[in-house]
């Protein structure tokens, strides 16, 4: 009796040594390969603008792989520019294309072409309504019902002034400067005046140098063809490469010093909201852990989770990506900025991740998307052209 009492406490003390050690298993801990570097994080806060934010972030980090030391650019006067045009696109097409928040990086490509930039600090966001971060709920609601009835209205034609300017442009102009501010005509930014267009000159920037590449197939690879997806109302080009040639595109270009603006459905369980992005193979993961002691321990459900710590993970096919976009699992949801890589306890690569949610999550606002997270889920990125491979930018046409 007294052996079986024995063998029986050193039973639990085991089960309970097992379950102490569960408790302080280590979850991701990761170890930087190489990191470029990057402004500061921002929140979009209640706005559908991460195409703004992400694409500005890569703007700045690409400022400072230039040599221009550090800015922080104005997401509202490019969303108050892309508003007004998105609005007139949808009236033109008489609300085939739709008029909401969301936009493409290629917006702010073409908005700081033809409009220019500004500095933050001359025009910030939630500053007409009291507010340090944007709140885009209003405005929202009354922005559409104004493009809608004019949009989908039976009105026969539109009104105009004696200089013959739509009177409509002019309401959701205004409508725009009461929520966002008016867009600066002149400023002066370290001691000297600039317009935004000369502002955008003074920095050495140019639009042509940025492509959009993507990889789908059901367009040819290795051509250009205009992303189905409702936020690309502009209708840009992206390149067409097959998925590993992709991949390449996204070490070669961190490990030469360029980050990334990333396009991504953000939709998945593997994406959290505690700094991590995986695709965790939930049968392998179930082989590997499906235990005796899993069994009788019973563990709990957050002990379960196939995102808290290194698991084996889905290597898409190309087919595979082709199905998730057919079959809208895969939709363009975010907007970020990829600037470095690192690895995991256990050698796997992830992506350093710049998000928008401000210092959010246990990396304060930085996320860490595993290379097989962004094999599957990725929609499209924009990168230098310079960021290619030889041999890839020669296939393209790219020079």
């Amino acid at each position: 009796m007294k052996k079986l009492l024995t063998a029986a406490a050193l039973g639990l003390f085991c089960v309970s040594g097992m379950a102490q050690e569960d408790k302080k298993e280590e979850g991701f801990v990761f170890t930087v390969v190489k990191e470029n570097p990057i402004t500061s994080v921002k929140n979009q806060n209640r706005a559908g603008t991460c195409w703004c934010y992400s694409s500005l972030a890569f703007i700045e980090s690409e400022l400072l792989r230039m040599g221009k030391g550090e800015y922080d650019l104005s997401e509202m006067f490019l969303v108050h520019n892309t508003y007004l045009d998105r609005a007139d696109k949808a009236v033109r097409t008489h609300g085939d294309v739709s008029f909401s928040q969301g936009g493409s990086f290629y917006d702010v490509l073409y908005g700081m072409e033809k409009f220019g930039l500004v500095p933050e600090e001359e025009m910030r966001p939630g500053v007409m309504y009291g507010d340090t971060l944007s709140n885009h709920n209003e405005l929202t609601a009354v922005s559409n019902a104004v493009v809608a009835a004019i949009a989908k209205g039976r009105l026969r034609s539109l009104q105009k002034d004696a200089n013959n300017q739509l009177l409509w442009k002019k309401a959701i102009e205004s409508i725009h400067d009461i929520y966002l501010g008016e867009r600066p005509e002149k400023f002066t930014y370290n001691g000297k005046e600039y317009t935004p267009k000369s502002f955008y000159e003074s920095t050495g920037l140019n639009a042509d140098d940025y492509v959009s590449l993507t990889s789908y197939t059901h367009h040819p690879f290795y051509s250009q063809f205009v992303l189905e997806i409702q936020d690309n109302w502009r209708w840009a080009l992206s390149y067409n490469l097959p998925i590993d040639e992709l991949m390449e595109v996204f070490d070669n270009a961190i490990m030469n010093g360029y980050s990334i603006a990333w396009g991504s459905d953000v939709s998945e369980n593997g994406f959290t909201r505690d700094g991590i992005a995986v695709m965790p193979d939930q049968e392998k993961a179930q082989e590997l852990s499906g235990s005796d002691m899993a069994h009788w321990l019973k563990m709990k459900p957050e002990e379960k989770k196939l995102n808290t710590k290194p698991q084996p993970q889905i290597w898409c096919t190309q087919e595979q990506r082709q199905l998730a976009y057919d079959n809208w699992e895969t939709t363009d949801d975010h907007g970020m900025l990829i600037y470095g890589i690192a690895k995991d306890q256990e050698g796997n690569e992830y992506y350093m991740v710049k998000n928008s949610w401000g210092k959010t999550g246990k990396y304060d606002g930085i996320w860490y998307a595993s290379k097989a997270f962004v094999r599957y889920k990725t929609m499209n990125i924009v990168v230098h052209k310079d960021a290619l491979p030889k041999d890839i930018a020669k296939k393209l046409g790219i020079k």
